[in-house]
């Protein structure tokens, strides 16, 4: 079993359910969910909107090679309704995931770079991934999340998202 880091992120319809739903489909298509961060609210980083993100991160352990992990959850993001166009920058989407790490693989190719080579910069998927695994070793930037974290230049809002509101948000089945 390999150990991987996901991040998950929705701005789009009922971004909790849509969490939950690519959590469900992932436990069941790419591996075992072992840990799971808090949800996140997030400002767009990147580009401007304002539909607010829900971000999480969660540690995976899985059988499958990075490449059929990334394969896998593109396929979970179009059967949720991800629809990729082909504008260059970033968007709203229902549905996000990203691999952060796989183990400590660094790979560069064509269709998948790891670790992620934003993550160092992006303060919505620093302390999510914090919060779970503050001790793991970047292995290129050879510095803990922990560190990433406080050194992070990035200043948009990332705040927990408090369960009274996620409860009401999954039962409702409603956009949030």
């Amino acid at each position: 079993m390999h150990t991987c880091y996901l991040q998950l992120g929705s701005n789009l319809g009922n971004k909790a359910f849509q969490l939950q739903s690519a959590c469900t489909m992932i436990s069941s298509q790419a591996g075992i969910i072992s840990k799971y961060s808090s949800i996140y609210v997030t400002e767009p980083w990147g580009f401007t909107t304002k539909n607010l993100f829900f971000n999480q991160v969660i540690e995976v352990r899985t059988n499958l090679s990075a490449h059929n992990l990334l394969s896998s959850l593109l396929n979970i993001e179009h059967s949720l309704g991800r629809k990729r166009n082909n504008i260059y920058g970033y968007s709203s989407r229902i549905i996000d995931l990203d691999i952060l790490f796989y183990e400590d693989m660094v790979i560069n190719t064509p269709d998948l770079i790891l670790p992620h080579p934003l993550l160092h910069k992006r303060r919505f998927v620093l302390e999510p991934l914090n919060e779970i695994a503050p001790d793991l070793l970047h292995p290129i930037l050879g510095k803990t999340i922990h560190e990433l974290t406080f050194a992070c230049q990035d200043h948009l809002k990332v705040q927990i998202l408090s369960n009274d509101y996620l409860t009401i948000s999954l039962r409702s089945n409603e956009a949030v």
